[in-house]
């Protein structure tokens, strides 16, 4: 490929890639405000997060294949299988809402497994491109500056989907009853198909250049004599599942109209609940464009103590706050208004704020000192992407059988071990 020559098509097929990556998994929590109310699971927060369980569980099962996948057939195919794979977990979800409705299996709706079903599948289609979307908008910026700058825009359009989805979904939502079903969020269905369905068309005509990969015969036993990286692996896990669980409870908790609930007006909670969850996504895109400009002067390890100290610090207020009110401006459903909040919202909304640079400073730790390894590390990491799934479904089963805010204590555990991690078991052990 010429690099004085941009393919801007390919360009753009990628980052709107990269959104929909947020798009389709911030979906399963609002989604999943649906399916709690529905007869059989009666309020569940269990059952409720149960989708975004699926949809993280995917990439334990294809975060390593996801790598060698893409060794073996290269970007192109592997993203038109990512894509293709997406629309039909899409395609699944919305035939959830037509197909066996009353229908029970044993205690469930017959319909919330075909959801189920479609959750997970779509948790293969992001693993899938989330191994592809990154090296490839590097690729087409040439790399270097140019390529880093693509990387840049396209996770700056990932947190702007992910900012926007809860918001959809909740105003789509409105007044959630048992008579909520998924042909409410019908629109943003379509919207995900679309555009799953348009990237394979264009896709499929856009030339791309495969960039040289190396063969190698590195086995993944022989990663975990790396501590470091070991530890680091284990910081992944809960930072995804804190950085999902701690909007995704909250979108439940004000969402929540009866007494365990944040005391919303039952005809806009879903609403608001949604937009307030939408802005803590929304705070995860500031703090990574700051971050942007910070971090060549401040280091990974200091970023991350920082961060986790102060996230452990909002939670653990948040917690004994519950009565106190706020307002904050949000979005109704019908246009914008200021209204009365929490102040526990408040304060896990500013929580986006310090989840935003964790990512990148545990991987940043994690695989210094790796050199041939850092690509199958890369891998592993991926494949704790689970821990989105796996920890807000306990916090969720915790909010059940205790309350809302006391589960939230999930949430500390993770932060407070990537604190640990930041300052003591990133440290390279020879």
């Amino acid at each position: 490929m010429n690099k004085n020559k941009t393919n801007w098509v390919a360009v753009l097929t990628m980052i709107f890639l990269f959104g929909m990556v947020a798009f389709v998994t911030n979906l399963a929590a609002p989604i999943g405000v649906i399916w709690k109310y529905q007869p059989g699971i009666e309020g569940s927060n269990t059952w409720g997060m149960m989708g975004n369980m699926m949809n993280f569980l995917a990439y334990l099962f294809m975060g390593l294949p996801a790598g060698k996948l893409l060794s073996k057939v290269g970007y192109k195919k592997t993203t038109l299988a990512g894509v293709g794979i997406g629309f039909v977990g899409v395609l699944i979800q919305y035939l959830s809402g037509r197909v066996a409705v009353g229908s029970f299996i044993g205690a469930l709706p017959a319909n919330f497994f075909i959801y189920l079903l479609g959750a997970f599948v779509c948790g293969f289609s992001v693993c899938l491109l989330n191994t592809v979307v990154n090296p490839m908008l590097n690729l087409l910026g040439g790399g270097g500056n140019r390529g880093n700058q693509l990387v840049q825009i396209g996770g700056t359009f990932n947190s702007l989907t992910g900012t926007l989805t809860p918001m959809l979904v909740g105003s789509l939502i409105g007044t959630v009853t048992k008579s909520t079903a998924m042909t409410d969020v019908d629109l943003v269905l379509y919207i995900a198909m679309g555009v799953f369905a348009a990237t394979f068309v264009v896709l499929s005509f856009v030339p791309f250049v495969e960039p040289e990969q190396e063969s190698s015969n590195v086995k993944v036993k022989e990663l975990f004599k790396y501590k470091h990286l070991v530890f680091g692996v284990c910081a992944i896990f809960c930072y995804v599942g804190v950085e999902v669980g701690t909007p995704s409870i909250l979108n439940m908790y004000l969402s929540d109209t009866s007494a365990k609930g944040g005391g919303l007006n039952p005809e806009t909670a879903a609403a608001v609940a949604g937009f307030v969850a939408g802005t803590y996504w929304f705070l995860m895109l500031v703090g990574r464009f700051v971050s942007s400009f910070i971090s060549g002067k401040v280091s990974s390890r200091t970023q991350l103590t920082v961060c986790s100290a102060a996230a452990i610090a909002l939670v653990i207020c948040s917690m004994f706050v519950t009565n106190v009110p706020s307002s904050m401006p949000v979005f109704t459903g019908s246009g914008f208004e200021v209204v009365q909040v929490p102040l526990t919202a408040v304060l896990l909304v500013l929580c986006g704020l310090c989840t935003s640079v964790m990512w990148g400073a545990i991987f940043n730790l994690s695989v210094e000192g790796l050199a041939k390894y850092s690509a199958l590390a890369s891998g592993l990491f991926m494949t704790m992407v689970v821990g989105g799934g796996v920890l807000p479904l306990i916090q969720g089963a915790v909010a059940d059988a205790t309350a809302y805010m006391t589960s939230y204590w999930v949430v500390v555990a993770g932060f407070a071990y990537i604190c640990w991690f930041a300052l003591m078991g990133s440290r390279i052990r020879k």
